[in-house]
């Protein structure tokens, strides 16, 4: 079986969840012009990555200003379920395409920075939430617990995803590889040039396709007047790619590509993976659970728990 598959290297309208989503609609109708069936969108593509912001914060110390920034970006966050969440399936099921992209989720108070999957038949078929925001993320996003680790039987194949450096999290890509992914999404907001090595030892391991999406975002796609650390030109660089798709034996089909917004498509023979897997199966044939064995929490862990005994 052969899957066409677009990766797609673009930037939101930060902090405005609307016109961001316009933006969406406009670029998965572009990739499945060109035959996609499966298309993966950036980290926090809806509605933000607020690459060089600190909202006001230093250690011991938050500022007013810093607040309102915060108040700004919830606002542009997506609640799931919810209308928007139905606006993006409607435009999965209106293209024919299965959607991969990642979001900042709402939730109480708190926002996560979250991937959706919505089949091509206009379903939501659910969500993943990042277990570990790294560094300052942590300031501005909680943590995902492992209630949120699907792997998507799809008429395309196991279609799961990994963000940015929890692709980093051994035990976590372990766990993905024993539910027998097959297209391993990696959204992410890492652009340095070490993240094409990472992504191919991840399909060399996993014995799977690897798709990854990075935005390219300049200092005009987020709000003028909230200050950024990394420059105020508006032309300012501050997320610079390197969107790739791999294959199970670590062949790189498209990418990475710098600097421009675009839409990387790849042709996946799904017997690849087989034929990879002919030497080694990290969670099957290879592995020693005589040795090693990998435990892994899926229940949801709830800070307020009512209705019976803890």
């Amino acid at each position: 079986m052969k899957v066409r598959a677009a990766v797609v290297q673009g930037a939101p309208a930060a902090f405005d969840r609307a016109r961001t989503l316009e933006k969406l609609g406009a670029l998965l109708s572009q990739a499945t012009r060109q035959g996609a069936e499966l298309a993966v969108f950036p980290e926090a593509f809806v509605s933000a990555y607020p690459k060089g912001l600190d909202f006001g914060a230093v250690v011991g110390r938050r500022t007013r200003e810093g607040r309102e920034q915060f108040r700004r970006y919830f606002d542009s966050a997506v609640e799931v379920p919810g209308p928007d969440v139905d606006r993006m399936a409607k435009m999965a099921g209106e293209h024919h395409v299965h959607l991969v992209v990642g979001v900042i989720e709402r939730e109480g108070g708190t926002l996560y920075c979250t991937v959706l999957f919505f089949g091509d038949d206009g379903r939501f078929l659910g969500k993943h939430r990042k277990l570990m925001p790294t560094a300052a993320e942590r300031l501005v996003w909680g943590f995902g617990d492992g209630s949120t680790l699907p792997v998507f039987d799809t008429r395309l194949g196991r279609i799961g995803a990994v963000i940015c450096w929890e692709n980093y999290m051994p035990m976590l890509r372990m766990a993905m590889y024993s539910k027998g992914v097959q297209l391993y999404c990696a959204p992410t907001a890492d652009d340095r040039e070490t993240w094409l090595p990472t992504m191919r030892h991840v399909a060399l391991e996993g014995r799977c396709f690897v798709l990854s999406a990075c935005q390219v975002l300049r200092r005009r796609d987020l709000p003028a007047d909230i200050p950024n650390a990394l420059g105020d030109s508006p032309e300012t660089l501050l997320m610079r790619g390197g969107s790739c798709i791999v294959d199970p034996l670590g062949k790189v089909l498209a990418g990475p590509v710098f600097d421009e917004e675009t839409i990387l498509f790849a042709e996946l023979d799904l017997d690849e993976i087989a034929r990879g897997k002919y030497d080694f199966d990290v969670a099957g044939h290879y592995a020693r659970p005589d040795v090693f064995q990998l435990s892994v929490n899926e229940r949801p862990a709830k800070p307020v728990v009512t209705g019976g005994m803890l």
